[in-house]
């Protein structure tokens, strides 16, 4: 956490430097990766970036269970991948975690949301502030909310 908080995510720490950083840590990282900073990851140890992979500044990525990212991906700025969750029905409150996994070539959008054991497909698309709970097929479009047509008329410039 120290060396997390006081090196890997600041903004003057080089993209080469943090991504050595993470794998003296554990984490699996790929060549012509760049991870931005602002980038938090809470255990590098269960985290895996595919070659020429592009994390984007102020990602979380809480990977309790492991997180793999494929070659090629682009995760924009904001995204939230969350492998951890609680069993609400449970009386301790237990954890109900599961992996995630990103396919090569697929594009995550600021401010998306990847829950607990959800796969993104190779080559999909998940939209800015897109919930993803499960899986999506390679190649798939997943957009987020959009907003209703009267706010669309009443703010058009």
């Amino acid at each position: 956490m120290a060396t997390s908080g006081l090196v890997v995510t600041r903004w003057w720490c080089p993209p080469t430097i943090r991504a050595n950083i993470l794998r003296a840590f554990g984490a699996r990282i790929g060549r012509g990766v760049n991870i931005r900073h602002g980038v938090r990851i809470h255990w590098p140890w269960k985290l895996t970036v595919g070659d020429h992979s592009w994390v984007g500044e102020q990602t979380w990525i809480l990977n309790l269970e492991p997180v793999t990212i494929g070659a090629d991906v682009c995760i924009s700025q904001d995204v939230f991948l969350c492998t951890g969750s609680h069993d609400r029905r449970s009386p301790t409150f237990e954890f109900d975690n599961a992996p995630i996994t990103v396919g090569d070539g697929a594009w995550i959008a600021a401010r998306a949301t990847i829950l607990r054991g959800s796969s993104i497909g190779s080559d999909s698309i998940i939209g800015a502030t897109a919930l993803i709970t499960g899986a999506v097929e390679p190649g798939s479009v997943m957009l987020g909310p959009l907003a209703t047509r009267y706010a669309q008329r009443e703010f058009r410039l």
